[in-house]
């Protein structure tokens, strides 16, 4: 019932990321709910940290100490979770009630990622409680902007650099576990995303006087005819992975003209490409870019923006010890488990890239994320907070 009670409190503090419209002072970004999680953190006397990010925004770092142990000469566990949510735009339900249907809670953020977030609140709580001594130190960062740039977790990533903030986190971790909806499975590896505008320029008119016209829109009709070819037919010729598949590209915005009856003089879209593991961001940006110009033979000239997000994929190159510590616990407790690869994206890899061995874990399915009605099964936020709680009794191992 407490966790429950939890879960409910946390989907009823909206936490929403306007993923980069222009909106209202305050009316979004994640506010709320960090003063919730400090308030909560601060109840349980844990040493508790604010970093800012932006606005509104801001990192919370929670850190539970062993009762008598030098943290110095012990494990650091980094447990990341990240507090924003995306829009509630066309969702069927109300988006904080938090309403529960038999074992089902529903609400924005339920699923990605307050269940995961809920687990994890309910396990240090228990931690605190039992007055358990045989743990790593860990510390829990709520992060922000995962949805939309993870700007919280590359900041983040610069704590075990600065000398100003050293004391909090001690030294960088020993490892980490990024906390998703993955069915309680082990993520070792998934894509990384770069994301960027293009532009096609045209010559504006009126409707009626095309002659001296040139068609934005039309030049960029060419653009997206040839990304979709090169997403079907020339990204499945590159080495996939094995795990998380092959590579993909699409457009996901197209905006152009003033008027129905005015030629248009501009025409953007904004492309996402998905990364492998494998690929850096800037690579896969240029070979686009290189196979988009052969357009100039047509006379179309793009112009590309520098990319407005660049998150590498995560690797298994450090994270063997760490994945196969997790699996054996998930099935110490009795659950079927395994290790997979993921096509989306999360603060795993900005984490990874400092150097630290990580993995992806929770409650919860990606295909229920992001829904207009989405949900967790309260019994599987049970589990992951079970198997929290059993991993870090036994953590030494890392």
């Amino acid at each position: 019932m407490e966790l429950t009670r939890l879960l409910a409190e946390l989907i009823a503090t909206p936490s929403v990321n306007p993923m980069g419209q222009s909106v209202a002072e305050g009316a979004f970004y994640e506010s709320r709910l960090t003063d919730y999680l400090e308030q909560y953190f601060r109840a349980l006397n844990l040493t508790v940290m604010r970093q800012p990010i932006a606005p509104h925004r801001d990192n919370l770092l929670a850190r539970f100490d062993p009762p008598s142990v030098d943290r110095k000469n012990i494990p650091l566990l980094l447990i990341d979770v990240h507090q924003d949510t995306v829009p509630v735009e066309g969702m069927r339900i109300n988006p904080f009630a938090a309403e529960i249907d038999g074992t089902k809670m529903f609400g924005r953020g339920a699923c990605d990622v307050k269940g995961g977030m809920a687990a994890i609140l309910h396990t240090v709580r228990q931690l605190v409680q039992s007055n358990e001594k045989c743990v790593p130190t860990i510390v829990i960062a709520c992060t922000v902007n995962e949805e939309n740039g993870f700007s919280g977790a590359y900041e983040l990533t610069k704590l075990w650099e600065n000398c100003a903030v050293a004391d909090f986190i001690g030294k960088k971790p020993d490892a980490c576990i990024v906390t998703e909806p993955t069915r309680l499975r082990v993520i070792r590896r998934h894509k990384g995303v770069v994301r960027w505008r293009c532009h096609t320029r045209g010559i504006a008119a009126h409707s009626s006087q095309t002659r001296d016209a040139e068609h934005a829109i039309y030049r960029m009709g060419h653009v997206v005819g040839l990304l979709e070819h090169y997403a079907s037919e020339i990204l499945p010729q590159l080495d996939g992975d094995a795990l998380c598949g092959a590579a993909t590209l699409s457009v996901g915005t197209i905006s152009g003209g003033v008027s129905v009856n005015t030629i248009p003089d501009r025409c953007s879209i904004e492309i996402d490409r998905r990364i492998l593991p494998s690929e850096t961001p800037d690579t896969a940006y240029e070979h686009a870019i290189q196979h988009m110009g052969q357009l100039k033979t047509m006379g179309i000239e793009l112009e590309h923006e520098s990319p407005m997000l660049r998150a590498p994929g995560l690797c298994d190159s450090r994270n063997g010890a760490l994945a196969d510590c997790l699996l054996k616990t998930i099935r110490d407790t009795g659950q079927p488990s395994g290790t997979e690869g993921a096509a989306y994206c999360t603060n795993a890899g900005a984490i990874a890239a400092s150097g630290v061995p990580v993995v992806v874990f929770g409650p919860g399915s990606i295909e229920q994320a992001h829904t207009e009605d989405e949900w967790i099964d309260t019994r599987e936020v049970q589990l992951a907070a079970d198997i929290l709680r059993k991993f870090v009794t036994s953590a030494w191992t890392l």
